[in-house]
């Protein structure tokens, strides 16, 4: 999971991120430790997109408590991460991760999946937005020296 995380936020960031402070970002944020913690937790859920022919994970969803910057309820969780690596996108991975967190969450019993996503990652906005999400406000969030601007998007469980 780290591994991947680490190699979706480069390719993803490369180009906007200052190089040291991406490589500090993914030394704090997608460390090893950081997932094994979070995979001992029942409040975090998992799902692995793997490679057809080798098994190898391309990428993962995980599902948890919110922690947003939007007003949020016991009825909220929070898609905190779905990543999958650039090669794999546009076969269905993404659809298959985002389907098993949406039907993962309603049989919890929650009504509403929040997501932050970079505001200028405009395939990730439209990924979302195909799924039905809407915005739901705005949160910063900062890489070394700057901040930037996620977008908050909801998509409410009982029309998804």
């Amino acid at each position: 999971l780290a591994l991947v995380s680490r190699a979706t936020f480069l390719q993803t960031y490369a180009d906007t991120v200052p190089a040291a402070d991406i490589l500090a970002h993914c030394d704090r944020e997608n460390s090893p430790e950081r997932y094994a913690a979070w995979l001992r937790s029942p409040d975090y859920r998992f799902w692995a997109a793997r490679a057809s022919g080798t098994g190898a994970a391309v990428g993962f969803a995980m599902m948890c408590p919110p922690d947003l910057p939007v007003p949020t309820g016991p009825e909220d969780v929070e898609l905190k991460r779905l990543y999958l690596l650039h090669r794999f996108h546009g076969g269905g991975a993404g659809w298959r991760l985002i389907q098993a967190v949406i039907d993962a969450a309603r049989a919890a019993g929650k009504s509403r999946l929040l997501v932050g996503v970079y505001a200028s990652n405009p395939d990730a906005i439209a990924f979302y937005a195909r799924q039905g999400f809407t915005p739901a406000g705005v949160r910063q969030f900062r890489v070394g020296d700057y901040d930037y601007d996620d977008l908050v998007f909801a998509l409410e469980l009982d029309q998804a």
